[in-house]
C-alpha cells in the first residue's frame, strides 16, 4: 500500500476511528463522511483499491481522512482484510474502531439523542470490547434502476424499505459468533440456494488491541471471545444495525463489473447471483416490507437492542 494522504498525526488518543476499503464509490462518499462525522467519528482511514472515479482524490483532500492506495488483488488480500488488519494494528490500538463499507451506516439505540461516544463510554464502563450490528439490506419500492440518485444524497431517501423478519440465525461453533442470513438478498437472489445467501452478522465496532484481527470480513474476530456479542442466558446485550445501501441506481453495472473482475469471495458467486437476478429487473419490495423510521422501530421489531443501556 502507498500512502497518498497521511493525516494520522491529527488523531487524538481517544478519537473514534473509521476503517474502510473501497473501489469506485465517489457518489456515496460525501454523505458517508457527513453521517459519521455527525455521530462523532474523528478520523477515517481508507484503503483505495484502484478507484478510477476520483474517489481517492476526493478523500485525500479531506483534513480528517488518511488514504492509502493499492492496485493489488482484493481477493489475494483476503478480500481487503489484510490491509485493514494492518491499519488497525498500526493506528487502532486503544481506540474504538468502526470498520465498515462505504454503503454501511451504523444505527444504534438512542442514535437520535446520544453521540457514538456515549455508547462507547458505556461499553467501556461495562467492560465490553465489541459491539454487533446486523446488516439490514435497504431497498427502494420499485426496481432499483428506475430510481434516481444524486451524488451526496441521503441513500435512504430512495432505499427506504427493509424486511422486518425472514432471518435465520445459527451459532458458528468454530469461532463462537452468530451466523445470520435472510432478508431481500436471500428472498430474491438466493431463493433457490438459501445456504449460500450472504452473511448478515457483523461485529464492526471494537475497542482495538494490537493482537486482535478480523478473521473473515467483519463477521468474526480473533481472539474468539470478541465474538460473544450475544447473551447466552436468555437475556439481551446491546446491539445495533448497519443500514446497507447497496441497492441504488448503478448496482446492475457494478455487479457486472465485479463479476468480470472475479475479485470477490468464491469467484464472485454473490455478484454472479446479482447479475443473473437483475436480468428480470426485480422489485425487491413485497407486501411485508417496512418503511424505515428510526432506531425505535428496529427495536420494536427485535432487530436492535438496548440491552442494559437505558
Amino acid at each position: 500500500m502507498k500512502s497518498i494522504s497521511d493525516n494520522t498525526a491529527q488523531i487524538n488518543h481517544d478519537d473514534i476511528l473509521v476503517f474502510m476499503t473501497m473501489r469506485n464509490e465517489k457518489p456515496r462518499l460525501a454523505y458517508f463522511l457527513d453521517y459519521y462525522r455527525k455521530i462523532g467519528v474523528r478520523h477515517f482511514l481508507v484503503v483505495d483499491n484502484g478507484s478510477e472515479d476520483g474517489g481517492a482524490e476526493y478523500l485525500a483532500a479531506q483534513p480528517d481522512v488518511s488514504v492509502w492506495m493499492t492496485r493489488a488483488s482484493y481477493r489475494d488480500s483476503r478480500f481487503g482484510m489484510d490491509w485493514i488488519n494492518w491499519l488497525l494494528r498500526r493506528y487502532g490500538r486503544g481506540h474504538w474502531c468502526l470498520t465498515v463499507d462505504p454503503d454501511e451506516f451504523l444505527v444504534y439505540p438512542h442514535l437520535d439523542t446520544r453521540p457514538l461516544r456515549a455508547l462507547t463510554d458505556w461499553l467501556d464502563s461495562s467492560a465490553v470490547r465489541s459491539f454487533s450490528a446486523m446488516l439490514l439490506d435497504m431497498y427502494p419500492k420499485g426496481t432499483v434502476e428506475a430510481q434516481s440518485y444524486e451524488e451526496g444524497q441521503n441513500p435512504f431517501e430512495i432505499a427506504a424499505w427493509f424486511d422486518p423478519a425472514n432471518y435465520a440465525i445459527r451459532k458458528n461453533h468454530e469461532y463462537g459468533n452468530l451466523w445470520i442470513q435472510g432478508g431481500p438478498r436471500a428472498r430474491v437472489f438466493f431463493r433457490d440456494d438459501a445456504e449460500n445467501a450472504p452473511a448478515l452478522n457483523k461485529i464492526p465496532l471494537v475497542k482495538w488491541e494490537r493482537w486482535y484481527a478480523y478473521a473473515s470480513s467483519t463477521h468474526m474476530l480473533l481472539p474468539r471471545s470478541l465474538n460473544t456479542v450475544y447473551a447466552e442466558d436468555g437475556g439481551e446485550k446491546v446491539a445495533g444495525c448497519l443500514l446497507h445501501a447497496k441497492f441504488l441506481p448503478g448496482f446492475a453495472e457494478k455487479s457486472a463489473e465485479e463479476m468480470r473482475r472475479g475479485e470477490h469471495y468464491s469467484d464472485s458467486q454473490e455478484y454472479r447471483a446479482y447479475h443473473s437476478g437483475l436480468q428480470d429487473s426485480p422489485d425487491l419490495w413485497c407486501e411485508h416490507s417496512r418503511e424505515y423510521k428510526d432506531w425505535r422501530q428496529l427495536e420494536d421489531l427485535g432487530l436492535i437492542s438496548r440491552g442494559n443501556w437505558a
